[in-house]
């Protein structure tokens, strides 16, 4: 194929876009001619325009009667389907559009990929890249060629330089971030065992703890705050430089949410919390990164959180700490 002009659109949450931002390297190194846009919400659009790979970004508003363009694509990727989206995609006449072939509205795409994602049988990056099949661009993620090319802006780091000043945190010291918070999308450790994992955390290592979080997880957030070397972070920061206060951190310990996918995308090692239940579990939805640890509900219970050991979980930082 000749260079091409592609607009993949994902317009829904942090993580989800997080997880399919590679797809802009991948199709570059086999159509390196090709210009690749992303169309995302207003929330999210920090993580497109801080993805290097990106080469235009346009901000979908929800409007289901009109769909406006930069320039005409010949391709359109619909990485999250909606049947408001996908009509409007339609009435682009872009000549293909690749989406799903399992919903209702799916003759609104003219290539249709025949794939279930709803029994989590692999990780969501790589039920994306299945969505290049047309293209011609059979390319497998792993651990190992993964390519995020998200990076801080300068401004978002100069301002997180300046709070780390302002907190008096030592930047000398291994940095930890917290993000005890999940928007609903999983079932969340109890925030009494996080607070256990912290103090053993903030009582045997050198290090410094940040709280982060939305606005609304201020009051959360607090909670934690138990020892000199913990900081309130939650609701300080937009996206951007919430981005570049990852950037900073060692480790982030978090549920299943948005902000452990940014962290995996910046080569920061992790420590999740996931249920078992097949809609949320760590196989679809766990950070794509081999520097990570787990936890899952000991036995049969599928949500059963409280059942995760803490004790097991520090030993386990612990024996990694040289290599965080």
């Amino acid at each position: 194929m000749s260079a091409l002009n592609i607009l993949i659109t994902r317009t829904d949450r942090i993580g989800d876009l997080v997880l399919t931002l590679p797809l802009a390297s991948i199709i570059k190194k086999h159509l390196p001619d090709s210009k690749i846009a992303f169309l995302v919400n207003g929330y999210t659009r920090a993580l497109a325009e801080n993805c290097s790979s990106i080469d235009e970004v346009i901000i979908y508003n929800g409007d289901k009667k009109k769909l406006t363009l930069s320039k005409k694509f010949d391709v359109v990727i619909c990485a999250y389907p909606t049947f408001d989206l996908a009509r409007l995609l339609f009435q682009t006449r872009i000549p293909m559009r690749i989406g799903t072939g399992y919903r209702w509205y799916s003759f609104l795409f003219n290539k249709k990929i025949y794939e279930h994602r709803k029994y989590g049988l692999k990780n969501e990056l790589e039920y994306n890249s299945g969505l290049l099949a047309p293209l011609g661009i059979a390319e497998i993620p792993t651990y190992q060629n993964v390519a995020f090319n998200l990076q801080p802006d300068q401004n978002s780091k100069q301002i997180i330089e300046k709070y780390f000043i302002s907190e008096g945190i030592d930047s000398s010291k291994k940095i930890v971030i917290i993000h005890p918070g999940s928007g609903g999308s999983a079932s969340d450790l109890p925030k009494s065992h996080l607070k256990e994992l912290l103090l053993l955390l903030a009582q045997s290592l050198d290090i410094e703890i940040l709280i982060t979080g939305s606005p609304a997880e201020k009051e959360l957030a607090s909670y934690f705050v138990v020892k000199k070397n913990v900081h309130n972070a939650a609701g300080l920061f937009d996206l951007s430089s919430l981005i570049a206060l990852i950037d900073r951190a060692s480790l982030m310990i978090a549920n299943s949410t948005g902000p452990i996918h940014i962290a995996a995308a910046l080569g920061k090692f992790i420590v999740g919390f996931y249920p078992k239940a097949q809609a949320t579990s760590p196989i679809r939805w766990g950070p794509y990164t081999e520097r990570k640890l787990i936890f899952t509900p000991k036995g049969d219970c599928l949500d059963c959180m409280e059942t995760i050991d803490i004790n097991q979980v520090f030993q386990e930082i612990n024996s990694k700490w040289e290599n965080i």
